[in-house]
């Protein structure tokens, strides 16, 4: 560690401090200067056991978001119905046909309660009809309300304009140019990567992506 500048010493204390607290952690790993400088699990977890990460799958679909952006597929003020034609109500309010691609990003969609992914994976029926069954009582933009469903709606949203599920979009883009080969992702009824959780992947993917 010292020759990226990181004390031993102070690595040992912060372990030895997260002992202390009785905190349960799996894995762990430090880097600097895109150096690894510290490592370690606890059993009965390793280095190549994949881990299910839970909403740091969100940070993985965002990138696929950027990147599919970036090639021009869509742009941060599309609207959300624009995409899904076909599957929105016909009675649907104002709010809803407001959300934008941003809003999803900010999670400010209009939503007053969070849609956890538990929710919807023993649903064998689109998820994105139940997204559109959730109540939009805030005008998007506005609000901030931290959920699953936003996320989803962001993954159907890259698979509508390339054709791929974001999994399948990040691998040659993604994935592979980084090494990250350990790893499963779910997937809905109607083919899209769930982008709020789903993704199992190892310790050391988690830091390639930071």
């Amino acid at each position: 560690p010292e020759a990226e500048g990181v004390s031993s010493e102070r690595i040992m204390a912060f372990l030895d401090d997260v002992a202390a607290a009785g905190l349960e952690f799996h894995g762990w790993m430090l880097a600097r200067h895109g150096k690894v400088v510290a490592e370690g699990w606890w059993w009965p977890y390793g280095p190549n056991r994949q881990h299910m990460c839970h909403s740091l799958t969100k940070s993985f679909n965002v990138t696929a978001v950027g990147m599919a952006m970036d090639e021009g597929k869509f742009g941060y003020d599309d609207k959300l119905v624009s995409f899904f034609k076909g599957q929105v109500p016909a009675d649907a309010s104002d709010n809803l046909k407001a959300i934008t691609v941003r809003d999803l990003l900010d999670m400010t969609c209009g939503h007053d309660h969070e849609t956890s992914g538990s929710e919807w994976r023993p649903l064998k029926t689109s998820w994105a009809a139940e997204f559109f069954k959730i109540p939009v009582p805030y005008t998007p933009g506005t609000h901030f309300q931290y959920t699953s469903a936003a996320s989803y709606m962001l993954s159907g949203i890259v698979t509508k304009t390339t054709g791929l599920s974001v999994e399948r979009y990040l691998r040659p883009r993604f994935f592979e140019p980084l090494g990250i080969t350990n790893y499963h992702w779910d997937i809905s009824p109607e083919g899209f990567s769930p982008g709020g959780n789903g993704l199992s992947c190892t310790t050391a993917d988690s830091l390639k992506l930071g």
